[in-house]
């Protein structure tokens, strides 16, 4: 018996200082031309993304390369991008780093790494389509990593579609979280948290939430150090939005439980070309999963008529609903 709780005391003395232990996969060195290859496309520095498209059975109007939220990945595109394929516009999604098919599944790289990746795949995508403009569509996470990325945009990228963007960051964030989240990552940033036990709801798409619990490529626990990465990223996106100077198109719902409406709104006034080239709606149904709740339809039309008018009133009139908050 003393043996045995030898043996146990070691391996449990083992456990946490695994969970002691940071680990991230920033981008490594150049070593290739990026490239496309096949339902793929790699990075400079050899890693391979897996890449789905939805295209149009006519030459496209425009390209929008989506990128997907934390602990998400390409296949949260499936229903927009078959929903902007029957409008005339080919949609692009990949795997990020981290998450996914894609390199180190489960583990963070770093902001400046997922803002290179991003220009580099709208580079590739906008040779493949040259004479057409190309957007990028951020969801949540995948909405910072574009903000980040748009302080020193790819010549490629004509617009920006943000969804519920990830600008959370510190500032806004309670001393509690803020002390919290620092405190773990000091002691265990190999420790994985669930989310389980918090209240939120992410969609009154039941049956998709219930999809993506089943789904296994899709995050169920995750690291606290991929935490603290996200947070240093929507950080990065609360400071860098004030630079992003491409047109862009925020939509953001009222009944978001995950991204608070106070940051973002704050976000979205430091937006340089705000009432001019850049644009706000704001859905009364809407939930933090817009392109895929149930009012998703609406959201996609929206997309589809800024992409083809960015001057003209959205179909919905969400954005005439966005006014009396941004003058708050």
């Amino acid at each position: 018996m003393g043996r045995l709780r030898r043996a146990s005391a070691v391996v449990g003395f083992m456990l946490i200082l695994a969970g002691c232990v940071e680990y991230r996969h920033p981008k490594g060195p150049d070593v290739i031309e990026p490239a496309l290859v096949g339902e793929h496309w790699r990075a400079a520095d050899g890693a391979l993304f897996p890449l789905r498209s939805w295209l149009p059975s006519t030459p496209p109007k425009a390209v929008v390369l989506a990128l997907h939220g934390m602990n998400d990945y390409s296949h949260a595109f499936d229903a927009p991008g078959k929903a902007l394929a029957a409008k005339g516009i080919a949609t692009y999604a990949y795997d990020q780093r981290g998450f996914g098919n894609g390199p180190h599944p489960g583990f963070w790289s770093n902001a400046s790494t997922m803002a290179s990746d991003l220009n580099a795949a709208a580079r590739l995508l906008h040779d493949r389509h040259p004479d057409v403009p190309l957007y990028v569509l951020g969801e949540s996470m995948g909405g910072a990593v574009a903000i980040v990325a748009a302080q020193a945009p790819s010549p490629a990228i004509s617009g920006v579609i943000l969804s519920a963007p990830a600008v959370w960051g510190r500032t806004s964030m309670s001393w509690f979280q803020h002390g919290a989240l620092w405190l773990a990552q000091k002691v265990a940033p190999g420790w994985t948290l669930t989310g389980r036990g918090l209240g939120i709801q992410a969609s009154d798409n039941i049956e998709m939430l219930r999809a993506l619990s089943r789904d296994p490529l899709v995050i169920k626990a995750t690291r606290v150090d991929a935490i603290h990465g996200l947070v240093d990223l929507m950080d990065e996106a609360q400071t860098a939005i004030a630079a992003l100077h491409l047109p862009v198109l925020v939509l953001y719902g009222e009944r978001d439980q995950v991204i608070p409406s106070p940051p973002t709104w704050a976000a979205i006034r430091h937006l340089p070309e705000l009432g001019k080239t850049q644009r706000v709606a704001l859905y009364a149904d809407g939930w933090h999963m817009l392109l895929r709740d149930l009012q998703a339809q609406v959201v996609m039309d929206d997309i589809a008529a800024w992409i083809a008018a960015p001057a003209r009133p959205l179909p919905s009139g969400a954005d005439l609903r966005a006014e009396p908050a941004l003058a708050q």
